[in-house]
């Protein structure tokens, strides 16, 4: 067997972004007298996106649905605003997708972002000239725990899911790569991406 695509996660993957998602969307909330703590955004809300997010929140909270649209918009304009301050290129990010682009592998990012969050933070991280594409939610029906961002990724690529090496930091994304049925590699945080760690994984998979 032989790996022949990586497909990367970007939240607490490539970009250490969780909290800014987290302090963006609590922005907006707070105009309204809302707030997500910190334990239930560990625990329940990390990785969905902003618009599933506040549907539990209506469900559970009593959050008005009206507001959905403004809150939505609201905090994308807070989380742009961040990544253009804090959104910086990561040495052993950039080494490690240039070295599997010179290696041959296919490459993408899946993310239950906007389709512009993922293209500024791809560019101010320095990494979008690696990718093949992009997969946001905006391009699918279903986000994670949902496998399809996954399947369209690697049916694009033309490969098979058991070409594939999924890397993931979180329970929803894991549940959608091992749904698509590819490999997978779950990291604790976006200093454990690194080639090294890349590489062992597949050089385990290609050798069971």
């Amino acid at each position: 067997m032989k790996i022949k695509a990586v497909i990367f996660d970007m939240d607490g993957v490539l970009i250490d972004a969780r909290d800014w998602h987290y302090e963006s969307l609590n922005a907006a909330l707070g105009l309204f007298g809302h707030e997500i703590s910190r334990y239930d955004h560990l625990i329940t809300f990390d990785g969905l996106p902003t618009k599933k997010k506040l549907e539990m929140l209506s469900l559970e909270g009593g959050f008005p649905k009206k507001l959905h649209g403004f809150v939505n918009e609201l905090k994308q304009q807070y989380t742009i605003e961040t990544v253009f301050t804090k959104c910086k290129p990561i040495f052993h990010h950039q080494f490690a997708l240039a070295k599997l682009k010179a290696e041959g592998y296919h490459m993408a990012v899946c993310s239950n972002s906007v389709r512009r969050s993922i293209e500024i933070m791809m560019e101010k991280s320095g990494l979008l000239q690696y990718l093949d594409f992009f997969i946001s939610n905006e391009d699918v029906t279903h986000s994670k725990p949902h496998p399809e961002m996954y399947t369209t990724a690697i049916e694009r690529m033309g490969l098979s899911p058991l070409d594939c090496l999924i890397v993931e930091d979180n329970e929803n994304g894991v549940k959608a790569a091992v749904a698509a049925g590819a490999h997978v590699l779950k990291v604790e945080n976006p200093d454990d991406v690194h080639y090294y760690n890349i590489m062992d994984r597949i050089k385990q998979i290609e050798h069971a």
